[in-house]
């Protein structure tokens, strides 16, 4: 796949020396596959504690209210949004030279801004000023790739537009009263995450890097899944009981299995050149690592109650765990149609995943009775499953 440096702007060499940043792009392998780069995973680890912000909004309260968690899945849509810009746009350009390592770090600071406002939204603007500067960086780096080709500018025109309007609707919040905000804050998104789909037939002219984009949203993933098991683990006590260890060990299978199963898919199921775009792919993911959150805040909210010897789990606990793990699950069948048309095998491993899950969650309340049951049910999904995906990779028509 072409991609081009953005060089709208030149900079001084002596300031650039000075500075000790010469002006190159990302370097390949010696294969000549393009990774991430260092100040991609520098930005990265903002968002580590942006995530981590969200899930506390959830606080400790096991009974968590319907509006608490469609909050927390708002905000979690508008922090991985922040990220996914800038990945697109690394994916497409390679523009690694002093003015884009500066901007980005101008984005760090709206991201920070982000991360601090999150417990304090709608009241405070930090979070929507945060997000200003996350989106407003973005908007300059487009700017700037647009000269470099007709390419560059089909593609910069479509992402100005959109994100543009989204951008002055987010602005426009600032302006209105704290209840009106929150509205503000949805339609601004919507506009922004119609606009790739709006302009697909603009963008499938340049289609992502088949194995970056993998590798970068794979990595949102796993900080996703880094963030489920700090909630896991800050539920385990100091000075945990023998009891307590075996019970935090049975949750910890739950991630685990996660891990195995995405990890194995992205290694052996991936269909790299129908990626295109990747619209689909990267849109599933939105829900898939929500879905993740979520889990990682339920299972430490059964690890606590376990340790506090409580023998009921409250039901909208178990809604939201049996909801999380279905929403994995699904969005991981949706994710394999993207390669093919689900065979009968593969819809039985989901269905058995979903169904036993579900099962568990509806009539089990005992918390270690509950995660003795769920841990095995998981992991004989995550087994089926691998072993049903290594079977798939071996077919001939399986490679690109």
């Amino acid at each position: 796949m072409r991609r081009v440096r953005a060089d709208g702007v030149h900079w001084p060499g002596w300031l650039l020396g000075r500075l000790g940043l010469p002006g190159q792009g990302p370097q390949a392998d010696e294969a000549g596959h393009r990774h991430a780069t260092w100040l991609e995973l520098f930005l990265d680890l903002i968002f580590v504690y942006a995530l981590a912000a969200v899930v506390n909004r959830l606080g400790k309260d096991p009974t968590p209210s319907p509006t608490s968690v469609l909050a927390v899945i708002g905000l979690f849509v508008v922090i991985q949004w922040a990220w996914v810009g800038q990945v697109y746009y690394d994916n497409r350009f390679d523009p690694d030279d002093a003015l884009h390592r500066m901007l980005v770090l101008v984005a760090l600071v709206g991201a920070g801004a982000m991360t601090l406002g999150v417990d304090e939204m709608p009241e405070s603007v930090l979070l929507p000023v945060g997000y200003l500067i996350v989106r407003g960086v973005l908007l300059l780096l487009y700017l700037r790739a647009r000269p470099t080709s007709p390419m560059a500018r089909a593609v910069t025109t479509v992402y100005l537009t959109g994100f543009g309007s989204g951008w002055l609707i987010w602005l426009a919040s600032l302006a209105a009263p704290v209840r009106a905000r929150p509205v503000l804050w949805v339609v601004g998104m919507a506009v922004e995450l119609a606009t790739p789909w709006v302009g697909r037939h603009r963008l499938d002219r340049w289609p992502v890097d088949s194995r970056h984009l993998p590798e970068r949203i794979g990595q949102f993933t796993i900080i996703v899944l880094g963030s489920a098991l700090a909630s896991l683990l800050f539920a385990v006590p100091d000075h945990p009981s023998p009891h307590m260890i075996v019970t935090a060990g049975l949750a910890f299978l739950v991630p685990a299995a996660v891990w195995w199963v995405y990890t194995t898919f992205v290694t052996t199921r991936l269909l790299r050149n129908r990626l295109r775009e990747a619209l689909a792919y990267s849109y599933l993911h939105v829900p898939l690592d929500g879905a993740l959150l979520l889990l990682g805040w339920a299972l430490g909210q059964v690890v606590r109650l376990a340790d506090d010897n409580a023998t009921r789990l409250p039901l909208e606990l178990r809604l939201l765990l049996a909801a999380s793990v279905v929403g994995w699950m699904l969005c991981g069948l949706a994710l394999y149609w993207q390669w093919s048309r689900p065979s009968g095998t593969r819809l039985a491993i989901t269905i058995y995943g979903a169904v036993s899950v579900t099962v568990i969650a509806a009539t089990v309340r005992a918390p270690r009775l509950l995660l003795l049951l769920l841990a095995p049910a998981i992991v004989g999904y995550a087994v089926l499953l691998t072993r049903r995906l290594s079977a798939d990779s071996q077919e001939p028509d399986s490679e690109p």
